[in-house]
């Protein structure tokens, strides 16, 4: 008898093992396409950027083009991951994988302030229980202190000017103290990071002059939207 009951609850055991993992594999399937989704249209920045020159009518039609598949994309992917999110909550590297978990994050990143509001403390709960890493989460909380105070904190928001090619370091609160707090979260030097992704040097002078012209371009992009 006690055999028989093992062997039934191994039984049941498998089969819910078989079927959340069946489930995890189909979340991955539709996190690959939002991140598709997600990625494509940005990545081709570069590309129109490099086909045509900076004033041209030409690139400025294809920018736009560019950035109203974006808005649409962003709007029918945040409804998918919205609909995952709150049946299933913030799941990690160990249920869906590193890719999958990225993913998670950049469609966050990439809405509404409102959005970001109402994903923030699950995001900071995946955080504290491993399944994010505190380095996204710093990304997160600068986009958000962008658009409710105009400075963000870490530094990671960088405006990219299509026209001149001039990378822009948007407000930031205490820049003297700025690699303290990066290093806290796992986030890499300024100077590090601007050399690997923007070729561009980190300098205190030259980001006061230049702060003017990042406060204006932030105010007329996305950030304060």
């Amino acid at each position: 008898m006690k055999k028989s009951i093992s062997f039934i609850l191994l039984i049941i055991t498998h089969n819910l093992i078989f079927s959340q993992r069946a489930t995890y594999d189909s979340l991955i399937f539709q996190l690959q396409t939002i991140e598709r989704n997600d990625q494509v249209p940005r990545l081709q920045l570069d590309s129109i950027v490099g086909k045509y020159s900076g004033d041209s009518l030409e690139m400025m039609r294809m920018l736009k083009m560019n950035r109203e598949i974006m808005r649409y994309n962003d709007s029918v992917d945040l409804v998918k991951m919205s609909a995952i999110l709150d049946k299933y909550g913030w799941l990690g590297p160990d249920e869906i994988g590193d890719d999958a978990c990225q993913t998670l994050f950049i469609v966050i990143q990439h809405a509404s302030l409102q959005t970001q509001e109402k994903y923030f403390p699950v995001m900071q709960a995946a955080v504290i229980n491993g399944k994010a890493k505190p380095s996204q989460l710093a990304y997160l909380e600068d986009r958000m202190a962008l658009r409710k105070r105009g400075k963000q904190i870490y530094g990671t928001q960088v405006f990219f000017n299509m026209k001149t090619k001039v990378a822009y370091i948007l407000p930031i609160e205490d820049p003297y103290n700025l690699d303290i707090r990066r290093g806290r979260v796992g986030l890499q030097t300024m100077t590090k990071y601007l050399e690997d992704s923007f070729g561009k040097k980190w300098d205190m002078s030259e980001y006061f002059r230049d702060l003017p012209t990042a406060d204006s371009l932030m105010r007329a992009s996305h950030y304060m939207k």
